[in-house]
């Protein structure tokens, strides 16, 4: 039995993680739970699951959280109880699905332990990519990716030299703006920037999905996973979703893994890796797929994914400065304080106004994420 401690227990990873383990009660149980205010479902978790541990990020929710729960699960609150149960609890693989920059502290504390790392949170990476992958070469951890895209890749690389790699293809579904012409993009709105067609996801994920940002966080994510430079990461548009990205070789043949949209086929691979056990989540029926098509990205109209390419080549800081300011433009943008191309040109702003820093420590991460925060909410 392996102890799952679930970061983000109650968003669209978290929901699927505990159907995943649901299914397989024989091979994990969870030893705790954590959420950022849904204390309603969190409760109805705990008592499904019976952690010994959960978590409230929001500390106004602690008192109303105790009150749902009964048993014997400890309830700890804010950043230090997220902290406190990674660096000291008994588990053995941590899934964070934490969204945004919220993620690095923890999930860096459970490196330190050399736990295995099923991680959903691209944020990490983006924000913090060497320190991060330095010190799970120092602690002997491993860091398994959930997001489908890098489940894929890491799956197309099992046996093989990652130097005999040509190339990473990263595909997108181009999201529900794929057709809509730069001038149309103007007059897009909230409702329909969160009608995402293919996949079921939180409202950040889904307008990172609409602006393609998303994508560029995964392509600094892949430079940081599988040590790629730049040059050997490309994207493509493959509007169906079903395959969820591939891997050139230098001698001309391709791998590709596909299957139905599914969240819980990645994660159900990060967690019983090396092992595959037997699931019914979906079934890929070739014929009624009747197309599988692909697109050059359109890097002029959706300005986010070439801001993540450029910041990848400055390198330092560069990248968290991107996450953070795109983190306040997609909470702008929600509130509808901002329209949907001022997304990029806020995080266009915020690398313009902001000194990159070459230097990348834990406490000059920090820093700059603070600093990018405090400039890109000025931004109107």
């Amino acid at each position: 039995m392996k102890k799952v401690l679930l970061l983000g227990s109650t968003g669209s990873i978290g929901v699927n993680t505990l159907d995943v383990i649901r299914n397989f009660k024989d091979k994990f149980e969870v030893f705790a739970l954590t959420a950022n205010s849904n204390i309603r479902l969190l409760s109805e978790q705990i008592e499904e699951f019976n952690p010994k541990f959960a978590v409230i990020k929001n500390e106004d929710k602690f008192d109303d959280l105790k009150n749902l729960v009964s048993g014997n699960c400890k309830i700890l609150s804010g950043e230090q109880g997220l902290i406190e149960i990674t660096k000291n609890g008994d588990y053995d693989i941590l899934l964070s699905s934490l969204v945004g920059f919220a993620g690095l502290a923890p999930t860096i504390e459970s490196i330190k332990r050399g736990k295995r790392i099923a991680l959903a949170n691209k944020e990490t990476l983006v924000a913090a990519g060497a320190i991060v992958m330095n010190l799970a070469k120092k602690f002997n951890a491993e860091i398994l990716p959930v997001d489908s895209e890098h489940s894929a890749i890491f799956q197309c690389l099992v046996g093989e030299d990652v130097k005999n790699v040509e190339k990473l293809i990263i595909t997108a579904s181009g999201g529900p703006f794929r057709t809509l012409t730069l001038n149309d993009l103007h007059q897009v709105s909230v409702e329909q920037a969160l009608n995402h067609p293919n996949w079921n996801m939180g409202n950040k994920v889904t307008i990172d999905s609409a602006t393609m940002m998303n994508k560029g966080l995964e392509v600094i994510e892949a430079h940081w996973l599988f040590n790629l430079p730049k040059s050997k990461i490309d994207v493509v548009v493959h509007p169906q979703s079903i395959v969820h990205s591939m891997v050139e070789f230098v001698d001309g043949n391709i791998k590709a893994q596909l299957s139905l949209p599914d969240m819980k086929l990645p994660i159900q691979y990060a967690l019983t890796y090396p092992e595959r056990l037997k699931s019914n989540y979906v079934n890929t029926h070739f014929p009624s797929l009747k197309e599988l098509s692909f697109y050059e990205p359109n890097l002029e109209k959706f300005k986010c994914l070439q801001l993540a390419f450029d910041v990848m080549e400055q390198g330092g800081t560069a990248p968290c400065i991107l996450n953070a300011a795109n983190e306040i433009a997609v909470e702008k943008f929600l509130n509808k304080q901002i329209g949907f191309t001022q997304i990029a040109k806020l995080i266009e702003n915020s690398l313009n106004e902001i000194n990159i820093n070459p230097i990348v420590d834990f406490e000059t991460i920090l820093e700059c994420d603070r600093q990018t925060r405090e400039i890109s909410k000025r931004f109107n």
